[in-house]
């Protein structure tokens, strides 16, 4: 239970990819961590799982219902319905850049750097993204790597589904060792 006593939230609202949000958070509550799914709404959020709408997730907590301070890592899962909503939610842009701001871990897969982008985390940075946004990533200041996970500092990207496991698995570690709060102000 390396996670013992730390907080993760998973932000998400309809349109997530499924195993984009449930490998991840599976893991993490295998590890010993506390999940909280968070969206815009409470009730359900329904995944897309490859090519047709997937299942529901329940939503623990609405984003008027939580900070910065509650949580250890953000894990924001992609899909190109899910981020592409989000990334126009002032709310959902403010709880992710006040998470880094704290020096906490952020971790996006597939689409979601989408999110890195809009809130001015990309600039700078070493990432990797689903291809069909590697040009946005690009595009905003970012060295894209075509790796299954790029780190830096504190920040976790992935590219889709395929890397999912070793995209959990570098959170956990990274939660773990407290690498996060290393980061240089940005």
């Amino acid at each position: 239970m390396e996670l013992n006593g730390k907080k993760i939230a998973i932000l998400a609202t309809n349109g997530f990819e499924q195993a984009e949000l449930e490998v991840p958070r599976d893991r993490l509550k295998k590890a010993g961590a506390t999940v909280d799914i968070v969206s815009l709404t409470a009730g359900d959020i329904k995944g897309w799982d490859k090519k047709d709408w997937g299942r529901p997730v329940k939503v623990d907590k609405t984003l008027n219902e939580v900070s910065a301070n509650d949580y250890d890592a953000i894990v924001l899962p992609g899909g190109q319905i899910n981020p592409d909503l989000l990334r126009v939610e002032s709310k959902a842009l403010k709880f992710i850049k006040d998470i880094f701001d704290a020096k906490k871990v952020v971790a996006a897969v597939c689409h979601a750097p989408w999110l890195l982008i809009e809130t001015g985390i990309a600039k700078g940075r070493r990432m990797t993204s689903f291809k069909s946004i590697r040009t946005d990533v690009v595009n905003a200041g970012a060295k894209w790597e075509n790796s299954e996970v790029v780190v830096d500092q504190g920040v976790i990207t992935s590219r889709n589904p395929d890397d999912l496991e070793a995209f959990s698995a570098k959170i956990i570690e990274e939660v773990k060792e407290g690498r996060h709060t290393q980061r240089s102000a940005a």
